[in-house]
């Protein structure tokens, strides 16, 4: 939560639409650490939440005004000009003169006891304030999760276009093989032939995976919140790490961590005090004033004071207050019924990222097995091809296969990473 506070803090000194290069470098390595740090500087809804704690920390000092006394300046000047005399009420004609009215006051009053409606209303606010911080975190976690989803997502797509190039390269020795057979007349044309089909596809492969991670790099500028982001580098750290825990200790750790849960537990809180906060409107209020007033037709005016006390005692109003009970007790219900929800959800994010992180472990050494095996297999077709015992369709079947197995490995890995990622971000913990 520190980390989030000092980020919106340097947030405020970056203006919004400062230029993304203020931020990245052309030509920077970028690891996932600082890719997090600068979405938590650029991403505008982190923006949005902290100014809503903003908003709610003002509420708080609202709430707390009733405490203080309430002090009034007034001044006011009236040019009176009295109606023509009457007689019976019959208009004489006659009229006096016109003359000045000025005045003035100072009055002050104060809050003395309102049976805990203030200290309601501050406690109120105060968890509605503790609620926004929480929401303010679970902003910053979604927006780290979908970093690191992104930040991912680039890897996967750079092992795509290297495996694809790679492709490309074996094809066109083949094709160079097949044609050099072709013209010793050991091979037929059709040898060159499906060489050229495959290269010509092995080339559309490659315009796909290089046009996926230029949008995985779109997606990652989004993520961050630099759209217009310069040309940068990511840090390769895509490869298998085993990440160990325990699922009750995850279930436990989300619980007690949660920021979504914990705002919906100050909500649930905040919603009691206002149950306690409108059965208060039952009873009195006491409050004091005191006022000096100064008022005349010419200066020096006439001055006088006042002061006394007012006990406020509300006898009906409508059933006003009983409805705002009812109210506030209902909406603790929806509170408590929602939060009740969320305990599930988190349990079933939880129980979900577990079965993910076991399925991509054990894809990852399925698949790392398939690499060896289709790259065994390759080398054993274009063995056979070039001694001229094999057939080009062994070879393009041999290559197609490697190309699916490290293709799967990388989608395995990548799995595995975000697997984890959604575990983290279930637990609330980074």
């Amino acid at each position: 939560m520190k980390k989030i506070i000092i980020s919106i803090f340097l947030l405020l000194l970056i203006p919004l639409k400062a230029g993304a290069e203020d931020i990245i470098k052309k030509g920077e390595t970028l690891n996932l650490q600082r890719c997090i740090e600068i979405s938590l500087l650029r991403q505008p809804n982190i923006l949005a939440a902290a100014s809503t704690v903003d908003a709610n920390r003002s509420r708080v000092g609202q709430a707390q005004a009733n405490y203080y006394p309430q002090i009034n300046l007034s001044a006011g000047y009236s040019r009176i000009s009295p109606m023509a005399g009457t007689a019976s009420g019959i208009s004489t004609g006659t009229s006096s003169g016109n003359y000045n009215q000025y005045s003035s006051s100072a009055s002050l009053s104060q809050n003395i006891y309102d049976f805990g409606r203030t200290a309601a209303q501050v406690k109120i606010q105060n968890l509605n304030l503790d609620s926004s911080r929480s929401d303010l975190e679970n902003v910053s976690e979604l927006t780290i999760f979908n970093v690191k989803q992104a930040y991912y997502g680039i890897l996967a797509a750079q092992r795509n276009v290297i495996v694809a190039a790679d492709s490309v390269k074996q094809f066109q020795q083949h094709l160079e093989q097949a044609k050099g057979f072709f013209d010793a007349g050991t091979k037929p044309k059709f040898d060159v032939t499906k060489a050229e089909v495959d290269l010509g596809n092995a080339k559309l492969n490659l315009i796909t995976a290089e046009n996926s991670l230029k949008i995985a790099r779109v997606v990652m500028n989004n993520a961050m919140g630099v759209p217009d982001a310069p040309e940068y580098e990511i840090e390769d750290n895509l490869d298998f790490l085993k990440f160990e825990i325990a699922f009750d200790n995850a279930l436990e750790t989300a619980y007690a961590n949660r920021p979504d849960l914990k705002s919906l537990i100050f909500k649930r809180e905040a919603t009691e005090s206002s149950i306690k906060l409108a059965t208060r409107q039952y009873y009195p209020s006491l409050s004091g004033s005191a006022s000096y007033n100064w008022a005349g037709e010419d200066f020096p005016l006439d001055h006088g004071w006042s002061a006394g006390a007012t006990l406020s005692f509300p006898l009906f109003s409508g059933f006003l207050t009983k409805y705002q009970v009812q109210e506030a007790q209902a909406n603790l219900k929806i509170i408590r019924a929602n939060e009740e929800a969320l305990r599930q959800s988190v349990l079933l994010e939880i129980q979900q990222a577990f079965l993910n992180l076991q399925q991509a472990e054990e894809k990852i050494n399925t698949a790392g097995l398939n690499v060896k095996q289709a790259e065994e297999n390759l080398e054993i077709a274009s063995g056979r091809y070039g001694a001229g015992v094999g057939s080009p369709i062994e070879v393009t079947d041999a290559e197609v296969s490697m190309i699916n197995a490290k293709t799967s490995y990388n989608q395995a890995l990548y799995d595995y990473k975000i697997a984890q990622a959604s575990l983290e971000k279930a637990t609330g913990v980074r």
